[in-house]
Parts: C-alpha cells; sequence; structure tokens
C-alpha cells in the first residue's frame, strides 16, 4: 500500500480497543483505515488474556485429578505434558483469530495496512508507503511488559508474557519477579502443572487489592506450594540459559527460568506524538474526559491512554471513541464502574471502592458488608471452605464489592452492573436468584444490609404489633 489516502477515521492498533472502534464505525457508515504493525488481535489475543485462561485451565485440569478424595474419587497423580498444555493454548488463540484477522476486518471495509504509523504533522500518519490523513485518528497501541532496570537482568534469560506462551520444555523451577496478577497467575498455572515456583515481590503481594481478599487468595497458592516473598525487592539477577539465581532483599533463589512480571507500560514509543501536538507522561497518553488528547483530531483509549489496562476497559473507550468521533454525540469516560479480576484459584474480583478507598473519600458514612462463602450452601455442596463476599455501601447505595472465591470474575458481574446504573442496595436484595447458587451470597450481604433496620428497630416492632392486634 502506497501513496496519499484520505479517510474519515484512522485507528491505529489493532488490539481489543482498535478493532472494537474500526469495527463500529465502518458499520455506520465511516470510512476507516487500520493500521498494524505485530499481529492483529493485539497482546490480548496473542500475549495476554487468551493464553494465560488457556494455561490456567490446562492447570486447573491438571489440580482436579488430585482434588477429589473429599467427594469419594480417588485422587489420582497428575501426569502434565507441558508442551500439550501449550498446545491448547495455541489452538485457543487459533480458534479465536478468524475474528480479529485482517480478513474480517476487510470483509466488513475496513482498509487494513500492516505497518507502523508514525504522525508527521497533526492530521496525517506514514505508515510504510502510506501517507494517511483523517478527520479523526484513534490511538490503540496497547502497552508492552515492563523490564525494570535491575543489575544484571538485561544480560540473564528472562521470559515476560509476549514470550512464556512459546516456552515448550517445561521449567523445572520458575522464579517469578512481580507478584501482580499476571505474576500470580502464572505462577500457580505453573506449579500446579509440575513446576516448583517461587515468587519475589518487592511490597506485598496483590497490593492494589483490599488485603482482606488477597489473604485468601495468597493462602492457597502458598497451600499449594507456591513460595512467595513479599516486602523484599530484587537487587540482582545473574546466571544463563536454564541456571538463574536472583538476589532479594530476603536472599537469593536458584531456579531454572525467570519471568519477569513486573507490569505494563504504554507502547507509545516512536509514534510521532510531538509532531502531532499530542501530551504524553510516562504513565500514557494525556486525555480528557472524552479521551480526546491535546490534539483535538486524535483520541487515545485503553492502554495507551493510561487510565488502566484492561481489554473490557479498551472495549469501553471504543464505545465512547465511537460515539463521539463517528456520531458526533457527547461522551464522557466514566471509571468507578469499571471492574477486574485476578483469575488464580481462588478468583479475585473487584469494582468500584475498595474499603480502604471508600474510608479515604467518603468518610465516617460507609457500610461495610461481609457474607464467608462458607455460610453459602452452594459452596458447601462444592466443598468450598474458603472465599468472602465484601460489600461497601453509602448511602443505600453500592460504591465497592470484591469478592474472593470460585468464579469470582463471574460473580462481579453483579455488582458491575448495580454500580454502572447506581442501583440501590434494595434492587439487589429484591432480585430473586436461583437456588442453590454462589451469587446468592451477594443477595444475602444486599439482604444483611437491611436486617438491623428490619430485626433491630424497636419502632418497626411496635407498629407490628399494632397491625397484627387489628388484623382480622
Amino acid at each position: 500500500m502506497s501513496g496519499r489516502i484520505e479517510t474519515d477515521i484512522c485507528v491505529i492498533g489493532a488490539g481489543s480497543g482498535g478493532l472494537s472502534v474500526a469495527a463500529g464505525a465502518v458499520q455506520m457508515g465511516a470510512r476507516v483505515v487500520l493500521l498494524e504493525a505485530a499481529e492483529m488481535g493485539g497482546d490480548c489475543l496473542n500475549h495476554g488474556c487468551v493464553p494465560s485462561k488457556a494455561l490456567i485451565a490446562a492447570a486447573a485440569a491438571a489440580q482436579a485429578m488430585g482434588a477429589g478424595a473429599r467427594f469419594g474419587v480417588a485422587p489420582v497423580a497428575a501426569q502434565a505434558d507441558y508442551a500439550a498444555a501449550k498446545d491448547h493454548v495455541a489452538a485457543t488463540i487459533a480458534a479465536i483469530a478468524p475474528h480479529d484477522s485482517q480478513e474480517r476486518f476487510e470483509g466488513l471495509g475496513v482498509q487494513v495496512i500492516r505497518a507502523r504509523a508514525r504522525f508527521t504533522v497533526p492530521d496525517t500518519v506514514q505508515a510504510g508507503e502510506a501517507r494517511i490523513r483523517a478527520r479523526r485518528f484513534v490511538i490503540a497501541t496497547g502497552s508492552r511488559p515492563l523490564v525494570p532496570p535491575i543489575p544484571g537482568l538485561a544480560d540473564v534469560p528472562h521470559l515476560t508474557n509476549e514470550t512464556l506462551f512459546a516456552l515448550r520444555e517445561r521449567p523445572a523451577h520458575l522464579v517469578v519477579i512481580g507478584g501482580g496478577p499476571i505474576g500470580l497467575e502464572m505462577a500457580q498455572a505453573h506449579r500446579r502443572l509440575g513446576c516448583a515456583v517461587t515468587v519475589i515481590e518487592a511490597a506485598a503481594a496483590l497490593g492494589r487489592e483490599d488485603p482482606e481478599l488477597a489473604a485468601v487468595v495468597l493462602e492457597r497458592l502458598r497451600a499449594e506450594g507456591v513460595t512467595i516473598h513479599e516486602n523484599s525487592a530484587v537487587t540482582r539477577v545473574e546466571g544463563g540459559a536454564g541456571a538463574v539465581t536472583v538476589h532479594h532483599a530476603g536472599g537469593r533463589v536458584d531456579g531454572s527460568h525467570l519471568l519477569v512480571a513486573v507490569g505494563r507500560v504504554p507502547a507509545i514509543d516512536d509514534l510521532g506524538l510531538e509532531a502531532a501536538g499530542i501530551r504524553a507522561t510516562r504513565a500514557g497518553i494525556t486525555v480528557d474526559a472524552g479521551l480526546r488528547t491535546t490534539n483535538r483530531r486524535v483520541f487515545a483509549i485503553g492502554d495507551a491512554a493510561g487510565q488502566g489496562q484492561f481489554t473490557h476497559l479498551a472495549g469501553y473507550h471504543a464505545g465512547i471513541v465511537v460515539r463521539s468521533a463517528v456520531l458526533g454525540l457527547p461522551a464522557r469516560v466514566r471509571t468507578d464502574h469499571i471492574p477486574r479480576a485476578t483469575y488464580t484459584d481462588p478468583e479475585l474480583a473487584q469494582v468500584g471502592l475498595t474499603e480502604a478507598e471508600a474510608r479515604r473519600r467518603l468518610g465516617a458514612g460507609v457500610t461495610v458488608l461481609r457474607v464467608p462463602l462458607s455460610d453459602n450452601d452452594r459452596a458447601r455442596a462444592k466443598g468450598i471452605e474458603a472465599g468472602l463476599v465484601k460489600v461497601i455501601v453509602h448511602r443505600g447505595r453500592p460504591v465497592g464489592a470484591g469478592i474472593a472465591g470460585p468464579q469470582a470474575g463471574e460473580m462481579i458481574a453483579l455488582w458491575s452492573l448495580a454500580i454502572a446504573n447506581r442501583l440501590k442496595m434494595s434492587a439487589i436484595a429484591g432480585t430473586v436468584l436461583p437456588y442453590p447458587t454462589l451469587n446468592e451470597a451477594s443477595k444475602r450481604a444486599a439482604s444483611a444490609y437491611f436486617s438491623p433496620k428490619l430485626f433491630d428497630n424497636a419502632v418497626l416492632r411496635r407498629v407490628v404489633r399494632t397491625v397484627q392486634r387489628l388484623l382480622p
């Protein structure tokens, strides 16, 4: 593709957010050019959400073989084939890839150019031999793994999420630097697939999450044999292929493979932002409440906008931009209703404010409701002993909810709906759920909010006694 192209919308990046903008805009009648230098589908399909959850599923199958004793099923030691598990990962990616493919988007009417984009002036980008001038641009370039400047790390073979899923040989001892969601998900998966695993975290593992909920997850990982060193910064790395040593504040760890999972940084280098008049920081491109950059022609979404690194957030941003850039309607971003989930076993999910955040922002008028999953009938039937639903309420409405337990990522949907639509707790309490389900724990939390008002209310008791005397 060469020459000059005029278009309505030019999307830079074919990850989940960019693809959503391109598909929505072209199907509404806009002319769309989509630029992508790497793989269609971006990080989520090729190196992130999809492969990690596929590997977690393989690991869960291995774990289940040895976990049936309580149900009268003789446990069997799993014989995990690491390479075959990676075949499952590859097959999962391949099954989803056609939905994100160049062929599909060209079939929709999108002009796809597989080249790196760079702004040359505020309304034009160069991509290969093509110069694209557009009415509106959308930067959706995602993020890349952060590799910290740890002494020795640059000289030691190490993995990131971009290279881990191509590994075919099972690590004898995987050392993970980083105790966040990616690090702990992969730590547990590899432990269940037969690897020794050590996690080293400079602060608290799952430090962004509510400590009460994080403790449920960390206890389970440690019980399965994952060694976790917290508050222990890595000071130096040395070694070579098959033999690495990680020195940290609490000592040293010798392993066969090293995974670096300390976070991600926006992939906005070499975009020519200065030429376009677009301001950016280390956190990402600077945007306003409508996701516009300092160049009014240009929007930024997803990881590139520095507001969170979730596929579903990028999809939400895409909807905002389509409304604004394609339909010309006002649209503003909200952040209070965006959920997140860590897919360990048990899972940990959160939407809205944690308890600490709510007390800091809202003060004394906060009510905290806790329902252990061990009190839930479905959980008892499934042998679930640990787990917690925790809901934060202010002025009769949920402002945050966190769940640690099996299927927490599914269960949080009820609270995401409530917070997104600013429902009152009475809406949850009045919802009829099938029995027995784990989500009854959420309804029980909502009911518990009203219990003091109903059952510890002297005035109400007097009214009820009067009504009873008057009834025929």
